[in-house]
């Protein structure tokens, strides 16, 4: 029985075929091309998500896919990193009186926090070729759905406080899943010579997620909010375009 590798290894290999069919110059006629995107970003947390995290850093990629008729469609994943929590609660069992964690040997105890996460995504869209020096390129706009999850990063180096060892510390990590809907519009630029393909424009996201811990130690009891978290950020994608160019025409006299 086929499975899944094989049969995303096959559709791939289909789809290039496809794909690698595609004839005329990217200056004149609309094209389907296909490839992979590495992506960055830098996001504003909105609703329940801003009063966790500040502004993040998003890494990613995708893989994508566009028609002869500019429809344009990706799967890709992003990982979400940041520094700044807001959540000055968190280890309000474990200070002192004076915002101090005292660790087994009595002494002032380093314990850091980041936020970390990811988004799984597809997405579909259209090119209009409004602002574009081809028929390929222009204004983009495209929605998508998937999944979204974070959480905090608890760091103690060398272990020396107990309660935020092994199992303890995904009491406080505070980790949330769901699904998630994106919406972004932008500008998409593909080239004839394949170097410079590049898009970058403006994405909604929203989770609309739920603690997953069975049990929130700050909180002595398990969160059953239901939680909106909202990412605003400028996107910029390099696309790797997967077909091969055509080749030059040559006139004999």
């Amino acid at each position: 029985m086929l499975n899944f590798k094989t049969i995303l290894i096959s559709s791939l290999l289909i789809v290039l075929s496809v794909s690698l069919k595609a004839q005329g110059d990217i200056r004149d006629s609309v094209q389907s091309i296909m490839g992979f995107s590495a992506i960055g970003a830098y996001e504003l947390p909105g609703g329940d998500l801003a009063d966790r995290f500040g502004g993040n850093g998003n890494v990613g990629g995708d893989f994508f896919y566009k028609t002869k008729k500019n429809f344009i469609f990706s799967l890709g994943g992003s990982f979400i990193f940041g520094n700044s929590i807001k959540d000055d609660s968190l280890f309000h069992l474990l200070k002192t009186h004076n915002n101090y964690i005292i660790d087994g040997d009595g002494m002032y105890a380093d314990v850091r926090t980041y936020e970390r996460g990811y988004t799984i995504m597809a997405k579909a869209g259209k090119i209009f070729n409004l602002m574009g020096d081809n028929p390929n390129s222009g204004l983009l706009l495209m929605i998508g759905g998937g999944f979204m999850q974070h959480k905090i990063r608890i760091e103690n180096p060398g272990n020396t406080v107990p309660e935020l060892k092994d199992n303890y510390k995904k009491g406080y990590d505070k980790l949330s899943n769901g699904p998630a809907l994106s919406e972004y519009i932008g500008y998409v630029h593909y080239s004839d010579n394949k170097l410079y393909n590049f898009k970058i424009g403006f994405e909604f996201t929203q989770g609309f997620t739920q603690a997953r811990r069975n049990y929130d130690l700050d909180l002595m009891g398990k969160d059953t909010k239901k939680r909106q978290d909202f990412l605003y950020g400028f996107k910029i994608s390099w696309m790797i375009p997967l077909n091969k160019r055509k080749p030059a025409e040559f006139y004999y006299h």
